[in-house]
């Protein structure tokens, strides 16, 4: 038996799910998303809403205070995009070229929308109530940008909460886990430097390609011989860029790599291996690497109390048959992060579907399954009228 705030949100669902699809038909990247966020702002003013709108630039936060509770609780929706071709052949695909929604931000900020509109007009709760939709979760990183523009000074959180849909897992299933959940998320580039030359004449130059190809192989040994094999880490050389020709030694060479960990130290010792491997193999052949390390995203960490929080709420919308208490972490990333180093929260995790035809997020392929709109909104309902109480 479906839980009554379930039954409630699905009245309002079709309303919702027309939104998301426009939303999904018209995709804008990273600090882009104006007429994303004007559309939210305008809803979120006509529910009685206090909205302020522009931190990191495109970002929006709605107030809505209730009663005389002291509490004050932050949910957090992502509104962006991503630079990809659409091949969903869905009627509401994507009319920008090269833009789409890959990884269901638009479901995302449906489901928001439609907890807030449901909490304006029938919510019982007291306290104060923060909506925060983010721009840029993707690219370059809005959580930070917000939190550096005040967010949280303005808007003060006693706890706060995100939700992701999540491929291969039953359609409105939710899935938790405390502790550290999903890596982060580090990028380097390795240029090596040496002198060109002509390819029919190899030892009158310093050839950047096979030092480059020796660093590729010893990065591979980080995993497996420096970091301890009960913990996580990825290092994956993604790009190597050197030379146009086949006969002609380039000058210089270009490894781009993507780096990630569960553990806040074994971020470090990556770091300190990775500089001081691609350094010393170039020297092996009498050339120089140029290591610049650019980390991204931190380490997402849950609270534990928070999750608990949120896996009850779970458990009392859908029952424990479709609640993961404690899955398995990610090693993808999300600026999420950044707000749960500033504030004790959860990131939970609900099912996209796992029947035929589904697909992993950053897919051409890829939508939002409609059905989580009004179950994920109600369970921002629930969370929201629970932790806002007297």
């Amino acid at each position: 038996m479906a839980h009554p705030l379930v039954d409630a949100l699905q009245q309002s669902a079709p309303e919702f799910i027309a939104l998301r699809r426009d939303i999904h038909r018209h995709p804008e990247l990273g600090l882009k998303e104006d007429r994303t966020s004007e559309l939210v702002a305008q809803r979120l003013q006509s529910w009685g809403y206090e909205v302020h709108s522009g931190l990191a630039r495109t970002g929006v936060v709605a107030r809505l205070k209730r009663g005389n509770g002291k509490r004050r609780l932050g949910l957090r929706a992502d509104m962006d995009a991503l630079p990809l071709q659409e091949h969903s052949g869905r009627e509401w695909a994507s009319v920008h070229p090269g833009v789409m929604h890959a990884c269901g931000h638009d479901g995302h900020t449906a489901m928001l929308l439609a907890a807030a509109r449901h909490l304006a007009m029938r919510g019982e709760f007291s306290g104060t109530l923060n909506l925060i939709f983010q721009p840029a979760e993707e690219h370059p990183g809005g959580a930070r940008l917000m939190i550096e523009q005040g967010l949280f000074e303005r808007f003060p959180c006693d706890a706060v909460f995100a939700m992701h849909n999540m491929p291969g897992t039953p359609q409105g299933d939710f899935v938790f886990r405390d502790g550290p959940a999903m890596a982060s998320s580090d990028d380097v580039i390795i240029t090596v430097r040496g002198q060109g030359g002509h390819g029919a004449m190899p030892h009158r130059a310093t050839d950047p390609i096979v030092a480059a190809s020796s660093i590729v192989l010893a990065l591979q040994t980080v995993v497996s011989r420096n970091v301890d094999p009960q913990q996580t880490a990825v290092v994956t050389v993604g790009s190597f860029q050197a030379g146009a020709a086949n006969n002609v030694i380039p000058d210089s060479a270009r490894l781009l790599v993507s780096v990630r960990a569960l553990d806040r130290g074994v971020r470090d010792l990556l770091q300190q291996r990775i500089t001081a491997l691609a350094q010393a193999q170039a020297a092996s052949y009498g050339l120089e690497a140029g290591v610049e390390y650019l980390r991204d995203y931190p380490v997402l960490v849950n609270t534990p109390a928070e999750t608990e929080f949120a896996r009850r709420v779970a458990i009392e919308l859908v029952g424990a048959d479709k609640v993961v208490a404690h899955g398995p972490a990610q090693t993808g990333s999300e600026d999420f992060a950044v707000m749960l180093e500033h504030c004790p929260g959860a990131y939970v995790l609900i099912g996209n579907g796992d029947g035929e035809g589904t697909c992993m997020v950053h897919n051409p392929g890829y939508d939002f399954n409609d059905g989580n709109v009004a179950v994920g909104a109600a369970f921002w309902c629930l969370l929201a009228e629970r932790f806002l109480t007297d």
